[in-house]
């Protein structure tokens, strides 16, 4: 350990999950599957070295720089928020059980409702198709509400989602943005 430098802990059964970044009626919450090791452990939201999700932000027009991760609370003055859907930290997603995040589905819910977001975007597949037991779903709009809000299904930023290069990742971010104003105007 090197004196006065915080050394994180990575041991999972010691992290927690992340404080929410949320204001009353943002444009929309971007709701991560759960806290990667190192975010939980920084306590900051995609901390990991391979995320990409403050690239894809910045590319796709949502912020005008790239914000680094200690300093996600800047997002809520461009309407955005975090939040995840299951709060326990894991190396991987799919180290998940599918009853988490139906055990989680109330709870966030109750925290749409209450802030009243006009969009709530999914980052994954996984999560949102065990919450409302559907086999698949597809990526974008979806046709239901969550919480009063509207639904979008975004690919997850992970570096260790390799299915979706940057390129891919800024297109399906910017179909959100540019929807998002086009209901605003």
């Amino acid at each position: 350990m090197i004196p006065g430098k915080l050394q994180p802990s990575t041991r999972s059964r010691d992290l927690i999950g992340l404080p929410d970044i949320f204001a009353p009626h943002l444009s929309v919450v971007f709701c991560g599957v759960n806290p990667g090791i190192r975010s939980a452990a920084l306590g900051q939201h995609f901390a990991g070295r391979g995320n990409r999700f403050w690239t894809v932000m910045h590319l796709a027009g949502f912020t005008p720089e790239r914000i680094e991760p200690p300093h996600a609370r800047a997002l809520l003055r461009y309407g955005c928020g975090l939040t995840t859907v299951v709060e326990r930290p894991t190396r991987r997603a799919d180290q998940l059980a599918r009853h988490e995040f139906v055990d989680a589905a109330a709870k966030l819910e109750r925290k749409i409702e209450r802030y009243a977001p006009r969009c709530i975007a999914f980052l994954g597949k996984v999560a949102y198709a065990a919450i409302v037991n559907q086999r698949t779903v597809r990526w974008g709009a979806q046709s239901t509400l969550f919480g009063r809000a509207a639904v979008w299904i975004l690919p997850n930023p992970s570096g260790l989602n390799r299915a979706f290069q940057i390129d891919d990742l800024v297109k399906a971010y910017q179909e959100l943005r540019e929807s998002l104003q086009c209901e605003s105007t």
